[in-house]
């Protein structure tokens, strides 16, 4: 039996809504009272991934919302709409439909080229910019293109994901077993344990989470070649104005540290670059004390440096 969407219903210090953005409905999960930080996860993951800073934050004096992005946990899953600039138009959405004009964004991942879209696309609605392993989107076409033993060989399962269906079955099978593997994979030595990872692949079993989950890395191959893909591609040359934090574990094999590094040429603002050692592609997960001290740290700073 396929699970539904309660299982990300996983209870804690928080609180569980629906929140309606672009007509579609979104699940957040929200903690605390202060300035609004809105948490976008990654692949193959959901809001749960923000769970230890869904306490350090709120403890910190900020209002943090976590919500599962379109496609993913218990948001809506349409059956298009899983380009860039449609995910950020949602996440500023969502923004205003919980009552403010701006945040601070933090984004992982997938959540991360979706943050560094929205600061181009939509930069009054980023206040501040946190991007956790994940490069600007045209850093990293071009370490695609340039980096082939590098950059390249590390998306390789991406490439993959480009053929129809049977990544799909691969994703579900075994209760999602590739969805554990790829986390170990992606991971530091130690990260994740066997609970953590059975969260996640039962997660990803709900119908329809697989489909969605891929067309994002669809979009991102197959746009490359396509005038959806070059206006984009056009418009992320304008430059960040938002203070930026980017965080990176230096182990991780997914993106790698030099595609990220790259990334600092597409901001005109104040700019940090912190590399956590020992760590993987989820450093707020598996790092998370020294992880929230970087963050909390640079948020308390009000003229963050260079």
């Amino acid at each position: 039996m396929r699970p539904d969407e309660s299982v990300v219903q996983i209870e804690g210090p928080w609180t569980h809504r629906a929140v309606h953005a672009g007509g579609t409905r979104f699940h957040v999960v929200e903690a605390g009272d202060g300035p609004l930080v809105l948490l976008l996860h990654g692949f193959p993951q959901f809001w749960w991934t923000w769970r230890h800073q869904l306490v350090s934050l709120p403890k910190a004096g900020y209002r943090a919302v976590a919500a599962d992005l379109r496609g993913y946990g218990g948001s809506d899953k349409p059956p298009r709409g899983y380009d860039l600039p449609t995910l950020a138009a949602d996440a500023a959405g969502l923004i205003r439909a919980l009552g403010e004009t701006g945040a601070i964004v933090v984004g992982h991942d997938w959540g991360g080229l979706l943050a560094w879209t929205m600061a181009v696309l939509d930069p009054k609605c980023v206040h501040r910019l946190v991007a956790v392993s994940a490069p600007h989107p045209l850093r990293l076409r071009n370490a695609l293109l340039t980096d082939p033993m590098g950059q390249l060989r590390a998306s390789r399962q991406a490439l993959g994901f480009q053929v129809p269906l049977l990544p799909e079955h691969r994703l579900t099978r075994k209760d999602g077993a590739l969805v554990g593997r790829f986390l170990r994979d992606w991971a530091g030595p130690g990260w994740p344990e066997a609970e953590e990872a059975r969260v996640y692949r039962e997660a990803f079993g709900i119908p329809a989470v697989a489909h969605c989950a891929l067309e994002y890395h669809r979009w991102f191959g197959r746009s490359q070649l396509r005038p959806d893909g070059r206006r984009f591609a056009r418009a992320m040359r304008a430059e960040v104005e938002a203070p930026t934090l980017h965080l990176h574990g230096a182990l991780d094999p997914r993106v790698l540290p030099r595609t990220a590094q790259g990334s600092s040429r597409y901001v005109a603002a104040p700019y940090r670059w912190r590399l956590f050692e020992g760590a993987g592609h989820f450093p707020h997960e598996e790092i998370p004390g020294t992880f929230d001290t970087e963050l909390l740290s640079w948020l308390a700073d009000p003229e963050p440096d260079r």
